[in-house]
C-alpha cells in the first residue's frame, strides 16, 4: 500500500494522538466485555504480493492463508465485482471463524462518486452476501479528491445503506480533517447511522489517525513504513487498544499493510503475538516457526 508513503520515515513523529473525547462518550453506551473480538489480517493473500509467506508446494493460497489469519481486508473487490459463485467458493475454503472485510468497488466510490449507484451497490451486496456468516464489515474508501463539498452525496449514501449490514467509511481529502466543524459533522453522521470511522495509520497522513470512533468498532488500517519503528508503532497500538477495551470497546478489526506488502505477514505475526499476551487471546501466530529473535521481531532489512 503506497498511500501515505514517505522517503524518510525516520523524520516522522509516529506518536499516536490522544483518544478523541467523543470516543469515550460513544463507548460509554456499551457494556465492558472481558475480551474484545479481534480480527487481524493482511489486505491480500496472493503469492505474488506475499512472497516468501507460503511454504513451497502450497497449492491453494487462500486455504493456507486462512489457517494463519482469521480475516482478510478484501481489496480485490475494489477492482472487480466478483460473481456470487466466487464468494461461495471462498466461503467453503476457509475455517468457520474466518471473516472477509470486502471493499466496495471503485465504480461506486471513484468513478460514479456515489451518484446513481443504487443498482451497482445492490449488486455488490448481493454477491457479498454469499459469504454468509463469514462476511465482516464492508468498507467504503472514497477518492482523495472527494471533499466535504460532497457531504450531501455521502449523507444520502449512508442513509440508504441497509441497517443490517455493518459498514465502515474512509475519507481521504484533507479538508475532512482540517476543519473542526466539518470533521464533527462527518463523525456525527457516521455515529447516527452506526457506521464505523476508518482509522488509517500511515506516515504521510497523520491526520487520518484521529482516534475518533463512531460506534463499537475500531477499524484500523495500519501502514508500515518498512522501517524498524514499525514495531514500536504496533506496541503503541496494543496500549491504545487496551485503553479502549477498558472503555468498553468490543470489536477490533486491524489490517496490516506495508509499502512492500511482502513484509505485512511479518508485522502481523509480531502484532498478534503482542495482543495474545495482552488480551489473553489464542490467535494463531502466522508462520510461528519463522520467528527469529527473543522479542518476536523479524528484520525488515
Amino acid at each position: 500500500m503506497k498511500f501515505g508513503q514517505v522517503d524518510t520515515p525516520e523524520n516522522i513523529d509516529f506518536t499516536l494522538p490522544k483518544t478523541h473525547p467523543e470516543t469515550f462518550r460513544v463507548l460509554s453506551k456499551y457494556d465492558t466485555i472481558e475480551t474484545p473480538n479481534f480480527f487481524v489480517g493482511c489486505a491480500k493473500w496472493n503469492k505474488a504480493d506475499l512472497k516468501g509467506f507460503y511454504p513451497r508446494g502450497t497449492k491453494d493460497e487462500l486455504e493456507y492463508y486462512s489457517k494463519q489469519f482469521n480475516s482478510i481486508e478484501l481489496n480485490a473487490t475494489f477492482y472487480r465485482n466478483f460473481p456470487a459463485s466466487q464468494f461461495e467458493k471462498w466461503k467453503e475454503k476457509t475455517p468457520n471463524n474466518f471473516k472477509f472485510f470486502p471493499k466496495l468497488g471503485q465504480e461506486i466510490s471513484h468513478w460514479k462518486r456515489l451518484k446513481g449507484v443504487e443498482e451497482v451497490v445492490n449488486s455488490y451486496i448481493d454477491n457479498f452476501s454469499n459469504l454468509e456468516e463469514k462476511l465482516g464489515t464492508i468498507f467504503l474508501q472514497l477518492h482523495a479528491n472527494f471533499g466535504p463539498k460532497n457531504f450531501e452525496l455521502l449523507e444520502n449514501f449512508i442513509k440508504s445503506w441497509p441497517k443490517t449490514l455493518p459498514l465502515a467509511v474512509e475519507v481521504r481529502h484533507k479538508d475532512w480533517f482540517e476543519d473542526k466543524n466539518v470533521f464533527t459533522d462527518f463523525t456525527n453522521l457516521l455515529e447516527a447511522y452506526n457506521i464505523a470511522n476508518v482509522l488509517v495509520d500511515t506516515a504521510g497522513r497523520r491526520d487520518m489517525v484521529h482516534n475518533r470512533l463512531t460506534n463499537n468498532e475500531a477499524f484500523i488500517r495500519y501502514v508500515g513504513a518498512n522501517h524498524p519503528t514499525d514495531y514500536d508503532r504496533l506496541d503503541d497500538w496494543v496500549l491504545k487498544l487496551k485503553e479502549w477495551k477498558n472503555a468498553a470497546l468490543q470489536n477490533v478489526h486491524f489490517f496490516i499493510h506495508q509499502n512492500l506488502e511482502v513484509e505485512s505477514p511479518l508485522l502481523a505475526a509480531y502484532f498478534i503475538k503482542k495482543i495474545n499476551a495482552e488480551f489473553g487471546l489464542k490467535l494463531t501466530i502466522p508462520n510461528q516457526k519463522d520467528e527469529s529473535n527473543n522479542n518476536g521481531q523479524i528484520s525488515l532489512l
